[in-house]
């Protein structure tokens, strides 16, 4: 395929973005480091031998959440792409992409996690796999939700820097914030950090579901929609704002 060819087919577009999110070295390292992080604690928190105090939960927490962090940052990068290859790159098969690599991430948290508790020392908590089923579920939702704000604040931030950045400070800003204020706390359960301790303790209830519900489709969908729309103004054919075409393309250089 050429380099100004677009993929005929849905599923070779997906393909394509797939390989795109491993196609460079400093990717290929990114996600090796997501995977370490969730082994890393899952190990260390086996090993550290806390006794009563180790389950599924305990162990899916530290791990997804960590992996949380860093797995944004490729969403980012994906969304970047579709700034510099408007061509050849498009939304839908991206966004898919993205969202089965971040499932991929929290299944092999899923596995790590129940790898390290099985093999764990006999003292563990009561009951250790509480709630597995659903937290196994809820470790790849979190993935899935936080790669899809990384899609959308990706495509919304024109520096890639600063858009990882704000994987990180605009939720846990958000959450911070809305604590910090009696009259607005209850609004805390309706961030992705709030729905992220739900879900990773296991105990969803059906009004935890639409407060999760509503964060994906507040900040996973929402975002993407708004930065779907500013993608338009820079793909061929379409209306950019005066001297925008100028400046992507020196951002690209």
């Amino acid at each position: 395929m050429g380099a100004d060819e677009v993929p005929t087919s849905f599923g070779e577009a997906t393909l394509n973005a797939l390989r795109r999110s491993v196609g460079t070295r400093p990717r290929r390292w990114l996600v090796a480091t997501t995977l370490l992080l969730g082994l890393l604690a899952a190990v260390a928190m086996t090993a550290a031998g806390q006794g009563g105090d180790l389950t599924f939960s305990t162990l899916s927490d530290m791990a997804q959440s960590l992996m949380s962090v860093t797995v944004p940052f490729l969403g980012v990068l994906l969304a970047h792409d579709l700034r510099r290859t408007p061509r050849t790159a498009r939304l839908a098969p991206t966004l898919l992409a993205a969202t089965l690599l971040a499932a991929a991430v929290g299944l092999f948290g899923v596995l790590v996690c129940t790898a390290a508790l099985a093999l764990a020392p006999s003292e563990t908590a009561p009951d250790p796999w509480r709630h597995a089923a659903t937290i196994a579920v809820g470790g790849v939702l979190v993935q899935i939700v936080a790669q899809l704000v990384g899609t959308g604040l990706g495509l919304l931030i024109r520096s890639a820097v600063v858009a990882c950045l704000a994987t990180i400070v605009l939720p846990l800003g958000l959450w911070a914030v809305l604590g910090g204020v009696d009259v607005l706390e209850p609004a805390q359960a309706f961030t992705p950090y709030a729905t992220v301790r739900n879900l990773l303790s296991g105990q969803m209830s059906a009004v935890k579901w639409t407060q999760w519900l509503i964060v994906l489709l507040t900040w996973g969908v929402g975002l993407n929609a708004l930065g779907a729309a500013r993608l338009k103004r820079w793909k061929p054919g379409g209306d950019p704002a005066p001297g925008a075409t100028t400046r992507d393309s020196a951002q690209a250089a």
